[in-house]
C-alpha cells in the first residue's frame, strides 16, 4: 500500500455546543422561535435559493439538476439564529449564508434513538411543503475518525451502533430527493492501524444503505485537490474501498479552500482513475463555500489552517471568502473557468454545494459572526 500523504489535523464539533443547537432546533420546531415569513425574507434583500437548472447535454441524468434546492430555515443550522436576530445591513449580509441551500451535518452527537426523528424534521423544514425540493445532508458518524482513526479501530459495540444509526437515518429519508455527503475528511480512510479495512467497510455499508433509498444521491468524501496532494490514484483507491461502486460519486473540498478550477481538474483525474479500477462513469460535487479566493491548505494564513484568516477586503488574496453560490449550473460562463474546465465540469460535476462551513470556528463550532460578515462582504460572487 502506498505511504499515505501527510494528514492535516481536524477537529470534530464539540458535543456540548451541538446538544445546545439540537435543543434550539427543537424549540424552533415547537414554535419557540419565530421563522420569518416569505415577505420578511424578501425584505432582507438577499436572493439566495439556487434556481432550477436543466441537466447539461453531457450529464443528462444529473440528479441535482431540474429541481428546486430546498433551504433549511431552523435552529440546527448554526447560522440561522444569528440571522433571525440580526437587523439592517448585518441581516442582509448574514442572509448570504443563512438563506442559501446548504448541507446540514449529522453525526455521533445525535444519539441512535433520536436520529430518525431529527432527520425527518430537517427534511420537512428543507422541503417547505414541496416534496420535489432537493435536501442536502452531510453524514459525519464514523467513530473513531480523523487522527483518532490512526490510533485505534472501532470496537465491536461501535460497529453495531454505527450500522444501527445509519439504518435509522436512511429509513427516515423515505422518498425525499437528497444529496448526501458521506464522511468528510475522507483521506483519513488511509490512516488506520495495520492497514485495516474496517473503517472503509463501514463507510461502504453506509454508502450501499443510503443508495437503497429511491431518491438519495450519495457522494463519498474524496478529500480535495490538495489532499491527498497530486495523488488522484490514492483518492481512487480509498474511494473504491469505501464503496464508490454503490453511489453516484464523490465529494471534494469539504474542509479545504482549494479553487473550484483545481478541484475540477483533480476530480476529473479521480474519475479516470476510478474507471481504470473498474468503476466508470462516476461524478462529483465540489464545496465552494470557502474558496472565493481559493488557495492550498498549506498556505492558509493564521496560526490554524482549519481556521484560516478571512478576507478583509475584496482585493485581498490567500484568505477565506464565500465562493460560487450553491448551484447545479456548473458550466455558466460567469464562473470564469477556462474552456477546458467548463467542459469537464459540464460532464463530470453535478453541482457546486456548500457542505463546508467556514463561518464556524474551525469549521466545527461555534458560529462566528465576525467570520461570516467578513466573508459576506468580500465574496466576488
Amino acid at each position: 500500500m502506498p505511504t499515505p500523504p501527510r494528514l492535516t489535523p481536524r477537529r470534530t464539533p464539540s458535543r456540548p455546543f451541538l446538544v445546545g443547537a439540537a435543543v434550539a432546533s427543537l424549540a424552533l420546531l415547537a414554535g419557540g422561535a419565530a421563522i420569518p415569513s416569505d415577505a420578511q425574507l424578501t425584505a432582507a434583500g438577499t436572493t439566495t435559493a439556487a434556481r432550477v437548472v436543466a441537466p447539461t447535454a453531457s450529464n443528462p441524468r444529473n440528479p441535482l439538476a431540474g429541481r428546486p434546492w430546498g433551504v433549511y430555515k431552523g435552529g440546527s443550522d448554526m447560522a440561522w439564529k444569528p440571522y433571525v436576530n440580526a437587523t439592517g445591513t448585518t441581516k442582509t449580509l448574514l442572509g448570504k449564508i443563512a438563506l442559501r441551500p446548504k448541507a446540514g451535518w449529522f453525526g455521533k452527537w445525535i444519539i441512535n434513538a433520536a436520529i430518525a426523528d431529527k432527520v425527518k424534521k430537517y427534511v420537512a423544514i428543507s422541503q417547505d411543503g414541496n416534496p420535489d425540493a432537493l435536501v442536502q445532508l452531510t453524514v459525519f458518524r464514523m467513530v473513531p475518525w480523523e487522527h483518532k482513526a490512526c490510533n485505534r479501530l472501532p470496537t465491536t459495540a461501535e460497529v453495531a451502533s454505527y450500522k444501527q444509526w445509519i439504518n435509522r437515518f436512511a429509513g427516515a429519508l423515505g422518498n425525499a430527493h437528497v444529496a448526501l455527503v458521506l464522511q468528510p475528511d475522507g483521506p483519513f480512510a488511509m490512516c488506520v492501524p495495520k492497514n485495516s479495512t474496517v473503517p472503509s467497510r463501514l463507510i461502504a455499508y453506509a454508502a450501499k444503505r443510503f443508495s437503497e433509498q429511491s431518491n438519495t444521491s450519495v457522494y463519498i468524501d474524496g478529500g480535495a485537490s490538495d489532499w491527498p496532494a497530486h495523488h488522484p490514484e490514492r483518492a481512487a483507491a480509498f474511494l473504491v474501498a469505501d464503496g464508490i461502486k454503490y453511489v453516484r460519486g464523490f465529494a471534494l473540498n469539504s474542509t479545504h479552500y482549494s479553487t473550484t478550477g483545481a478541484n475540477i481538474d483533480y476530480g476529473t483525474q479521480v474519475v479516470a482513475q476510478l474507471a481504470k479500477r473498474g468503476v466508470p462513469g462516476k461524478h462529483f460535487i465540489i464545496s465552494t463555500s470557502s474558496n472565493g479566493r481559493g488557495f492550498t491548505f498549506s498556505k492558509a494564513r493564521g496560526s490554524d489552517p482549519d481556521n484560516a484568516k478571512t478576507c478583509a477586503t475584496k482585493a485581498e488574496r490567500v484568505c477565506v471568502t464565500l465562493g460560487i453560490p450553491p448551484t447545479a449550473d456548473v458550466d455558466n460562463p460567469k464562473w470564469k473557468l477556462t474552456a477546458a474546465r467548463t467542459k469537464a465540469a459540464a460532464k463530470h460535476v453535478d453541482g457546486y454545494l456548500w457542505f463546508g462551513r467556514p463561518w464556524l470556528v474551525r469549521q466545527a463550532s461555534p458560529f462566528s459572526t465576525a467570520r461570516a460578515l467578513n466573508m459576506a462582504r468580500t465574496t466576488p460572487f
